[in-house]
């Protein structure tokens, strides 16, 4: 297992030499964890939208019907490149080609209403993860929520997807942001994190 965060060259060489690594325009589990996803996040609309790793921007077109304004990050330039042809007709949504935690972008403090961290966090060391939810903390609002969707699986990542979740979510505890729900699914899990845990 990889102990270091896993740079930009990685993930483009794997999106150069497969548009989609994943499979996420055609996995029946990414339509299935994307339904649930969008289930726990709900309906909004939200007003300020954050999606961290954001790939090939198939979640992110989901997202956009309900955000005012939807910032959408990836590490790979290849495959923002493809998230902007499929949201071409989304006015309101951006893009960021930004290495987290330390390309995390500007925003205002406590701007966020919404922020989605799905399944990036495991990509990153236990010291970054810990430095991108204090970046998260800044930007989201006193009632905002965060969402992160997270493999549970094995991996060569340098934390395992549980690792990564229970790291992030013991640093957002420290700040008085709390899980308010978890979804463990065979290979995934789901979690809503709230100052105030009422998930409307």
């Amino acid at each position: 297992m990889r102990k270091q965060s896993w740079d930009r060259h990685v993930f483009e060489k794997l999106y150069r030499e497969d548009a989609d690594p994943w499979k996420f325009e055609t996995s029946p589990y990414e339509r299935e964890k994307y339904a649930l996803t969008l289930a726990c996040i709900g309906v909004g609309p939200f007003q300020a939208t954050l999606e961290l790793g954001c790939s090939i921007g198939v979640l992110t077109a989901c997202l956009a019907s309900r955000c005012h304004t939807l910032l959408a990050v990836d590490i790979a330039e290849t495959a923002l490149e493809r998230a902007e042809k499929r949201c071409d007709s989304c006015n309101n949504v951006s893009f960021l080609n930004a290495q987290l935690p330390q390309d995390f972008p500007v925003l205002p403090q406590g701007s966020q209403n919404l922020i989605l961290i799905s399944e990036m966090l495991y990509f990153l060391s236990r010291p970054d993860i810990v430095h991108l939810a204090h970046k998260c903390l800044f930007v989201l609002q006193p009632k905002g929520r965060i969402v992160l969707v997270n493999w549970t699986g094995e991996t060569d990542t340098p934390c395992t997807g549980d690792e990564a979740a229970e790291l992030f979510m013991a640093t957002c505890r420290d700040h008085g942001v709390v899980s308010c729900s978890t979804q463990r699914h065979p290979t995934y899990r789901i979690d809503c994190l709230s100052r105030e845990c009422v998930i409307d």
